[in-house]
């Protein structure tokens, strides 16, 4: 049933020309951060660090974006109470809408295979590293978009879940900083301080995109999208109760 409702979900985002349009913005700023910010020519080496380095940047914003309808809409427009009466299960639900989700966002990120075409066409570059950071950054995506899953449960205001999804994730990306952990290092012991600096998206994607598939690093991305999907799962239940 879950992949009844993928199929579903994934049609109904290519139903309008929103999905067009968020892939348009996406590519293009993705090209406009690893051409003008990053230097790509001026560095003079043939890899996708410059693309890759401004992928939680881009997600923090464009993936809340997507993720901020899953439930709002359906609360908005009072569908999700039918939904839920239906012979679908909570989590299946969940399942579905997120998977449909996560597909889009692959689907996006698969459209930039020019530019590893183009480090192939100027050099030599190391194309596992590539690999691990296309899978390195998929990840990443699924954990924003289970947040703002989660998120969009909470609010029947699309916004309201729009910014709520922003401000948690952009935790979960600076808590690896040296400015948070200092913060947090002059009240808690150290294991606690390891534990922010384990929570943060960028240490756990930075070594990915180095090439390192590290399980940990894949099974903390994991952990976090099945955390936060259970959430979601809980969530709704609590309202079919009510």
């Amino acid at each position: 049933m879950s992949w009844v409702i993928c199929k579903r979900e994934l049609s109904a985002y290519f139903s309008t020309p929103v999905a067009y349009v968020f892939i348009f913005m996406f590519l293009a700023l993705a090209g406009m951060f690893t051409f003008y910010l990053g230097q790509f020519y001026q560095r003079g080496q043939a890899d996708l660090v410059p693309f890759f380095n401004f992928h939680p940047w881009l997600y923090l914003f464009f993936m809340p974006a997507v993720a901020m309808g899953l439930w709002s809409q359906e609360r908005q427009l009072g569908t999700i109470e039918m939904l839920l009466t239906l012979p679908v299960s909570p989590a299946q639900a969940v399942l579905g809408k997120f998977f449909a989700a996560w597909l889009f966002a692959g689907i996006a990120l698969l459209l930039t295979f020019p530019m590893w075409l183009a480090v192939n066409y100027l050099g030599a570059p190391d194309n596992g590293v590539i690999v691990a950071s296309y899978l390195g950054s998929w990840l990443m995506a699924g954990a924003f978009l289970a947040i703002g899953s989660c998120m969009s449960v909470l609010s029947r205001n699309q916004i309201v879940a729009f910014i709520l999804s922003v401000v948690l994730c952009f935790v979960f990306m600076v808590s690896g900083l040296s400015m948070v952990l200092d913060v947090v290092r002059a009240w808690a012991p150290l294991a606690v301080v390891d534990m922010v600096a384990g929570l943060s998206f960028l240490t756990r994607f930075e070594a990915m995109s180095r090439g390192v598939i590290d399980l940990r690093d894949v099974g903390y991305f994991v952990w976090l999208i099945a955390v936060w999907l259970m959430a979601t799962v809980h969530l709704l239940n609590i309202k079919k109760a009510a």
